[in-house]
């Protein structure tokens, strides 16, 4: 079966036009008019992805988002925002309540059509399994409950900030740069993607581990490139068993 995807939107024309641009690819795709509206239907049946705009009546997409991601069977539902603010600040702020990418208006089809690909691969991904556990010093990375510990605290990742931390303590210790990153997180191409999305997601993971996301003890910042998972101690990533 086609992954059912939910578009959400205040302007008929646009759920319409993506609805229409997502069934000629073969997706099954859902609409819904406002917030409130698009979170009865995700009660009553979770899509694989919601592709969301921002300014709509009773509830902005920014709450529904911050709604979804503090329920816990929602936690890893792919969140794509489609929004006519595309100002920096915008699309900070629709990371940091929780979603996955960020299309501004007017946008191409093929572009909306490459990033929910990149999604729906994730999730299939995702789906394979990365039920390990890695021990990194005093850190904790855990695969299934999607938690990152320390020995002062416990971070609940969402599903990019999990795969983002797993792709880094796979390669401990070694310079990966933004690109990088971009390929195999969101699955962009060779050459695309804006490292602005991955600095946003870095930011707040150091700040879920560390109470400070300007903290560089694991995830270190190697200017102009990329970053760096600096392992605890000497000891090497390796997996555990439950």
């Amino acid at each position: 079966m086609s992954a059912d995807i939910l578009v959400v939107d205040d302007q008929y024309e646009v759920t319409t036009l993506v609805a229409q641009i997502l069934r000629h690819e073969g997706y099954m795709v859902r609409t819904a008019s406002s917030g409130r509206e698009a979170l009865e239907m995700i009660f009553q049946r979770a899509p694989k992805l919601l592709i969301l705009d921002i300014m709509m009546p009773d509830m902005d997409g920014w709450t529904l988002c911050r709604r979804l991601r503090d329920e816990y069977k929602y936690q890893n539902l792919p969140i794509l925002f489609l929004s006519a603010l595309s100002k920096t600040d915008h699309i900070v702020k629709g990371l940091n309540v929780g979603a996955d990418d960020y299309i501004s208006k007017p946008f191409e089809a093929k572009e909306l059509i490459a990033r929910v690909r990149a999604q729906l691969r994730r999730v299939r991904a995702d789906n394979l399994g990365h039920g390990t556990v890695l021990r990194m010093g005093d850190l904790i990375l855990d695969g299934k409950a999607y938690e990152l510990r320390t020995s002062s605290t416990t971070a609940r990742l969402t599903a990019t900030e999990y795969r983002l931390v797993r792709y880094m303590a796979d390669r401990p210790n070694q310079v990966i740069t933004y690109g990088d990153l971009l390929q195999a997180v969101w699955s962009y191409p060779p050459d695309s993607g804006d490292p602005d999305l991955v600095r946003t997601h870095m930011r707040n993971v150091r700040a879920k581990i560390e109470g400070d996301p300007e903290a560089r003890r694991y995830l270190q910042t190697v200017h102009g490139v990329g970053y760096m998972f600096k392992t605890p101690g000497s000891e090497a990533v390796r997996p555990m068993k439950r």
